[in-house]
């Protein structure tokens, strides 16, 4: 694979430190995936895209978003990351991962603008080939 197509900063969004973790890891270990951070609330990844827009950390190529947390879930989280200026948000790509067999989850996915994909944790290699060519190599084809 070629790294012209990289994904600089993921940002994890799971209350589960264990799949952080193991996510972590996960994406660690993949050639096209750079510097990982995890958080462990919709909260705490608000405040991370804060200081990300005021340059003092790296703005993520990608988030992956739980949807079932306490105090925040991944739904309330999104309400607030529109509320971001979308000249910062709008070349991020949101991809829900859970463990949701909800159907209504994902049919609500579907509504929402911003959400890229829905997976079901946890991540895997294969799962992060299936982002990297649908996600970047595939949408960059289709602008030129």
């Amino acid at each position: 694979m070629t790294n012209n197509y990289s994904i600089d900063c993921t940002l994890l969004i799971d209350d589960d430190k264990v799949i952080n973790f193991y996510n972590e890891k996960i994406v660690n270990r993949h050639n096209d995936f750079g510097q990982v951070t995890s958080v462990n609330s919709g909260q705490n990844a608000l405040d991370y895209l804060k200081d990300a827009k005021n340059g003092l950390i790296s703005k993520p190529d990608l988030i992956f978003l739980d949807i079932n947390m306490p105090a925040m879930n991944g739904w309330e989280f999104l309400e607030e990351f529109n509320k971001i200026d979308p000249n910062f948000t709008s070349s991020i790509k949101v991809i829900l991962l859970t463990t949701s067999n909800n159907p209504d989850d994902f049919e609500r996915s579907k509504t929402i603008k911003i959400i890229s994909d829905f997976i079901n944790k946890p991540l895997t290699a294969d799962i992060l080939d299936h982002v990297k060519q649908n996600h970047y190599i595939l949408a960059s084809s289709k602008k030129t």
